[in-house]
């Protein structure tokens, strides 16, 4: 059992936060659903964009698209990555139905232009929506205030959303507390309770924002404090009575995922985050390099413990040096906002580019 297959045994499922044409053609993306227990996978516009500008992958879909009439950027974008998605959303299906609805989704996520817009980012995830079709595909929408006020209508709505964008415990339970409402929304109306939703909480960029900033022996350590601290809220949440009525009403959890899990630090092993944030029941998202490596030399798994008192600890830490951690998380949601939005752009201009072209 390979380092990979580990983590599914201890109840924590692994997606891929990668996507591209070849994956699915060559087969490689089934291969690692076979032998890495990939139960997921996840997109953003950097995705999208390196998948698209960086190959003649997608020219023929181009192609054919722009022969059809499609010609806005954004259009040929949306239309090409639903064709992967949809694909992979095919190939997730079994596990998808196996697990009744708990696991095998993929996430496709709107425009980054739409974070502070929450009524555009309703209208187009109803659209993605739609013209996706499959019940095993969640849409993504970043967790600013608008963002939130979008989820919950839209999974008052029936319709799955994976919250990116998360930094902090505050954040984290922000978004627990709409989709809660969402929740209450739907039971109060006499809908069903099963809309899925996943709660994507950033790792690895508290550290690459600190570490400079702190004595060598806190390197590595403030983004894996505020997993542990998201855990703690996650399961002490699922103890909430409130909670508890929804799920004899059949609601399922909105489960933490762990994303932003590559090392960026090169004097850290390439497999740091992945080992150290076993938790069950929860969901880490990786990049394809990462995933490799830890398949081929990862580990040990150590679960997490959901310890809320030493991740504060770990945080009181970190304020002696004289870093806001409240502050720095608000700073790192916006600052990943117009890092997506500017990825997005230049995706567009190469595709634009490149649909003249064809």
């Amino acid at each position: 059992m390979n380092p990979a297959q580990q983590l599914h045994q201890a109840g924590q499922s692994l997606w891929l936060d990668s996507i591209n044409r070849r994956m699915l053609t060559t087969g490689t993306l089934n291969h690692y659903i076979d032998e890495f227990a990939v139960t997921g996978l996840t997109s953003n516009p950097t995705i999208l964009g390196h998948a698209m500008a960086a190959s003649a992958d997608y020219d023929d879909s181009l192609r054919h698209l722009v022969a059809q009439g499609v010609q806005e950027p954004e259009e040929l974008v949306y239309a090409a990555a639903l064709e992967d998605l949809t694909a992979a959303a095919d190939l997730l299906y079994p596990t998808w139905e196996a697990t009744d609805g708990i696991d095998g989704y993929v996430s496709l996520e709107i425009p980054p232009g739409l974070a502070y817009d929450a009524q555009a980012s309703i209208e187009v995830a109803r659209r993605l929506h739609s013209q996706a079709g499959r019940p095993n595909l969640l849409v993504k929408i970043p967790g600013t205030s608008a963002g939130l006020t979008a989820m919950e209508a839209l999974v008052a709505e029936g319709i799955g959303i994976n919250v990116t964008l998360l930094f902090s415990d505050t954040h984290y339970l922000q978004t627990a507390a709409a989709y809660l409402r969402a929740l209450q929304r739907r039971s109060a109306a006499g809908q069903p309770l099963h809309v899925p939703s996943v709660a994507s909480v950033f790792v690895s960029r508290w550290d690459k924002a600190v570490d400079t900033m702190l004595p060598a022996a806190l390197h590595g350590r403030l983004g894996l404090a505020m997993a542990s601290k998201v855990y703690a809220s996650y399961r002490n949440l699922l103890e909430d009575e409130q909670w508890k009525d929804l799920v004899a009403a059949g609601a399922r959890p909105q489960r933490a995922l762990w994303a932003s899990t590559s090392t960026k630090d090169p004097s850290f092993p390439d497999t740091y985050y992945l080992g150290r944030l076993a938790a069950p029941d929860t969901i880490d998202t990786v990049p394809e390099k990462t995933l490799l490596a830890f398949a081929d030399h990862g580990g040990p798994v150590e679960l997490m413990k959901p310890d809320y008192a030493a991740a504060e600890a770990c945080l009181a830490e970190v304020a002696k040096h004289g870093i806001d951690v409240d502050a720095l998380g608000e700073c790192l949601q916006r600052q990943g906002a117009r890092a997506f939005e500017a990825d997005w752009a230049a995706l567009l201009e190469t595709i634009g580019t490149k649909a003249a072209n064809l």
